[in-house]
């Protein structure tokens, strides 16, 4: 899902950290891609519609099986190397267990998708049915291991995160493994990838390609890279529930003023914003002894 409005705020807030490079830049580069959001991407957008009256579908192959992934994943890979850029796949492991209130969450917003979508066929409604089927896509097991089989016939080096691709993609970057993350998940900045390069997909046919600096992020925002994660759990993120009537200036505005959510929680009036119950996780022991340390 990425941070919400965090793209839009940093646009405003702290714009020297964005900015419009050619495709060029990347020349030569090793770049570790998101695999998951791209299966993601290719499943909703490449698409038939056989006879022209009836809603597009994803491709299959002769037996039935689902290919939308496998063809967009090849044209998307040869056109990076045309280019001369050096792709590394990222997928995603297990996800980390405080994510399952969000997982909770698509589980409940698929099963009302896939009701309307009923509906919609019985209806003959090909625009609804079309936006519902949409809304039932997942990036699973067999997808991922259809692209991982590809990948490895065209001799293009992947890497099975432990957990989430983002945060893997970002270690490396750190690491100096790969000179940059891409991906349109804002995530990757939350886990202080020193470059994301997002607007990597060519659909427009643009060459020109959005390039985000962290360190000139958080600068920008007069934040330290802890408050700058707090600042994202405050915008909304997959983990936790978001505090309803805060928006992306004011989580700003409070982050800069009081630099923890701890220190944020007490001043707020709770019949105006909407907090939820338990709403942070208890701090594990470590991170205990990091805050006394800290005072």
């Amino acid at each position: 899902m990425g941070i919400k409005g965090l793209a839009k705020l940093l646009s405003d807030e702290a714009p020297d950290c964005i900015r419009e490079v050619p495709l060029s830049e990347l020349h030569g580069r090793k770049i570790a891609i998101d695999a998951s959001m791209a299966i993601y991407q290719f499943l909703i957008a490449v698409r038939s519609n056989n006879a022209g009256n009836n809603a597009a579908v994803m491709l299959t192959n002769e037996k039935g099986e689902t290919t939308s992934h496998v063809q967009g994943f090849f044209n998307r890979t040869v056109r990076y190397l045309s280019e001369g850029i050096r792709p590394v796949f990222v997928f995603d492991g297990k996800p980390p267990s405080f994510k399952n209130n969000e997982l909770t969450k698509r589980r409940a917003r698929a099963k009302e998708a896939a009701d309307k979508l009923k509906q919609a066929k019985e209806d003959g409604n090909i625009e609804e049915e079309e936006k519902q089927s949409k809304r039932l896509v997942r990036a699973g097991q067999k997808e991922n291991q259809d692209c991982m089989k590809l990948l490895g016939l065209m001799g293009v080096p992947i890497v099975k995160a432990p957990c989430e691709a983002e945060a893997q993609a970002a270690a490396m970057a750190k690491a100096g493994s790969v000179h940059a993350v891409g991906t349109e998940d804002m995530d990757a900045l939350t886990f202080a990838t020193p470059v994301l390069y997002r607007k990597m997909t060519f659909a427009s046919g643009k060459t020109d390609i959005q390039k985000l600096n962290y360190q000139q992020a958080i600068d920008g925002l007069n934040l330290s890279s802890d408050e700058f994660i707090d600042l994202c759990i405050l915008l909304g993120c997959d983990y936790c529930d978001s505090i309803r009537g805060i928006g992306p200036k004011t989580a700003l505005k409070l982050i800069q003023q009081h630099r923890t959510i701890e220190k944020i929680l007490p001043t707020l009036d709770r019949k105006k914003y909407g907090i939820p119950d338990n709403w942070l996780p208890p701090k594990t022991d470590d991170q205990k002894i990091d805050d006394k340390k800290n005072r």
